[in-house]
This record gives C-alpha cells, structure tokens and sequence, in this order.
C-alpha cells in the first residue's frame, strides 16, 4: 500500500538555512576540524547568574500549567521594563507571554491575517519568517532593501505601492536580523503613516532592543503616534539576557481586542514554559549596567569582523548599527555552494567557519547569492581566528556552484 502523500503545507516546510548545514559541520568536527559557529544568533555571553539561582529556589512540589497569558509576576514585570524604556500606558493586561519570539510572531500573524492575505515585509529577513507565513497560510510580498544603502527601507511611495487588496499587515524588524540595520525615526514614521493610511497592522519584531551602537537611537513600533489601536510588538527574552534556550518571549499591543485573540491562541497551548519564566523574574532587575557592559562587548565584536572583512578583496559591508550580525557581499558566486564547501573541503590550521548563506534570507528567487550572515556571537579572539579562515577560503576557492 502506497504512503499517503503530505499535506501541500508539510511538503513546502523550508529548511532553516541556518541549521541545515549542521550535519556537515558534526562530519568536520569528526574529522578533527575546529568550526567556527558564525551561522547562528547562539550568543556566547554568560546568562546572568540569577537566572539559575531562581530555578534553584523554585517553591513548588509540581510544575504546574500556569496561565495562558503567562505569568502574573512576569507580565507585571515585563509592563514596568517597557514603561522604563518610554512605552506609555503598558500594564500587565497589555502583556501576553509566549514561548520565545517565535510563537509571538506566529500568534502575530494568526491574529492579524486570515489565510491567503498578505504581509508586507522587507528582505533580507529574519529566515524563519517564511516558515511562520507559511504555518499561517500568509504570503510574504517582500521589499528588497540594498547592501549599498546599509538596508535602508525603500521610499514611501515604493512601500505604498506594494499594498495590494490582500494586504493586512507591515512587518519590520529593528534593530535587523540579518543585516544589524537601525531603522531611523523617519522610516518607522513612514511605516506607520502607511498603516494609518491603508488600515494595516503594524508588527514590529523588537528582539535586539537592546543592542544599538554609536549615534544609532532605536524606535519601536510602540513609540509611534496614532497606531495604538493597529501596533504589535513581538519581543524575546532570548537575546537581550543570553537566555536562547529558555523560551521566553512576549507580544505587547494596546489593541483589546488583539490582546483577546493572543489569550485564545495561547489557551490553545495551555501556557508558557512555566520554570522558565519564573527563572526570567531576577533578570528584569538587571540595571542599564548590565546593558552597557553587553553592548560594549558586542561592539568590540563587530569592529574585529568588519575588520577583517575590510582585508578581504571584493568583500563589501556596511557596518550595523545595531543586533550582532551583519550581511557581507562575497566573491563568490553561490554562497550556499561556498558554505558548504567551508565545512566538507577546506580547513586553515586545522579550522574552518561556518557560515549562514544569504538567499536563505530574502523571499525573492535569486536574490541573496553572492552574501553571507555572520553572526559575531563569540569572542573577539575566536572572531579574529575566524576571519582569517574565511580570508584564506577565498584566495583558494574556485567554485562556482
């Protein structure tokens, strides 16, 4: 008897571009080769202490399901971190706790979208987005942004005329996965007088908050004016306190309605990690310090890539702003093929790097070829180390995919 076929939705899943490579990098590890992890957002900085110390102490004989929302104690925490950073008007009833900024995003475009709308969105992209758009039934009508520009939004009119009848929702992320770009008052200004216009949704993926360097100032969906009935912030605990593994994340809307509908697809369910988030109550005690020294960690890390990306010919970036990784243009012609042939064929003193292929990145076919994501998640010392693998790579590689 024959096996029945997957549904059209199984059959069109992607592989994450980020960790399909994993099996080859477990063969090089095998052989003896250091790999240098630049494909995932897995920083190497210590969770802060608290964290476990409050697992430790958990009080209870039985982990029990805890509300759907999450718990009270962490939303009213949540509420009071988003009010410090200038979000008026946020309680805990504003706050719906997920399982990381994963489901917020899914919740985001479950509530917002019925299948076979669209999503206005603008490329390259976090990955995962087309995998969530397709879970949903939704369809990504992407906007290429330029390496040439540092992946600055298209104009106004350009973003206005991507909205078609079908269209139900902006989605921006800020500061950028892949591309570490800052989006600037004005660009959020325009997103919002968009959605305004067009009487969309306005989704703003949040997780890098935290992480802005220079002159670079982050404005989040929730800062803007006149979209409080259509603004949805989706937010992680992940990043901001090197929690990856915890699976804390958030939306946070002041539309009750769409607060409503994020508590019945939480009730579907049940709830949040529970030991997790009880774990999280310390870390939102944690002061600016904590950022500070972070962010400064982080810095230092993206001078050393952009570096020595800067000792590579025909390599071209432009330096992020913000987030730890940033999208480089490479002398090659299939940077999948590249970043394969990295981790089955090359080593430099025992070594090699591994690398998150561009086009993985954009919904638009051919886009994304000839660039790469490097996430600058470990040490400054092993980020020098691995950037000279990739320099020795490239004066040896002649493949073109």
């Amino acid at each position: 008897m024959p096996t029945p076929p997957l549904s059209r939705r199984g059959a069109a899943m992607p592989p994450s571009p980020i960790r399909k490579l994993v099996p080859l990098a477990d063969e090089a590890k095998a052989r003896g080769v250091h790999v240098h992890h630049l494909n995932i957002g897995q920083p190497d900085v210590p969770t802060p202490p608290a964290f476990f110390e409050a697992v430790r102490a958990f009080p209870d004989r039985v982990l029990a399901y805890g509300h759907s929302a999450g718990l009270a104690a962490v939303r009213e925490k949540m509420a009071a971190y988003y009010r410090r950073r200038g979000y008026e008007g946020i309680g805990p009833a504003e706050v719906t706790v997920t399982t990381a900024g994963s489901e917020a995003i899914q919740f985001a475009l479950m509530a917002t979208c019925d299948p076979g709308d669209e999503v206005l969105c603008f490329e390259p992209f976090y990955t995962n987005y087309n995998s969530y758009a397709l879970e949903a039934g939704v369809t990504l009508r992407a906007l290429t942004c330029r390496v040439e520009d540092g992946y600055h939004l298209p104009a106004r009119d350009a973003i206005e005329a991507a909205v078609g009848p079908r269209t139900r929702a902006i989605l921006c992320c800020s500061p950028n996965n892949p591309t570490g770009t800052v989006l600037a008052r004005a660009e959020m200004e325009a997103l919002a007088a968009v959605a305004r216009a067009h009487d969309l949704f306005l989704l703003g993926d949040e997780a890098y908050r935290e992480f802005v360097y220079g002159g670079a100032v982050h404005i989040g969906v929730l800062d803007l004016a006149g979209v409080a009935d259509r603004a949805v912030l989706m937010d992680t605990l992940s990043k901001r306190y090197s929690l990856c593994g915890a699976r804390v994340g958030c939306l946070v809307t002041r539309n009750a309605d769409l607060g409503r509908a994020f508590l019945h697809l939480g009730m579907a369910r049940l709830c949040p990690p529970s030991l997790e988030q009880y774990g999280a109550l310390p870390l939102f005690d944690l002061g600016d310090d904590y950022f500070r020294s972070v962010q400064a960690e982080y810095q230092r890390r993206r001078d050393v890539v952009m570096e020595g990306l800067a000792r590579i010919p025909g390599a071209y970036a432009r330096t992020p702003e913000g987030a730890f990784y940033v999208m480089a243009r490479l002398p090659v012609q299939d940077s999948g093929h590249f970043a394969r042939w990295l981790l089955t064929d090359f080593r430099h003193e025992g070594e090699t790097v591994m690398l998150a292929p561009g086009d993985g990145f954009y919904a638009t076919p051919g886009r994304g070829h000839d660039e790469v994501r490097l996430a600058y998640v470990v040490g400054t010392a092993e980020l020098r180390r691995a950037m000279d693998c990739l320099a020795a790579a490239l004066k040896v590689y002649d493949g073109v995919g």
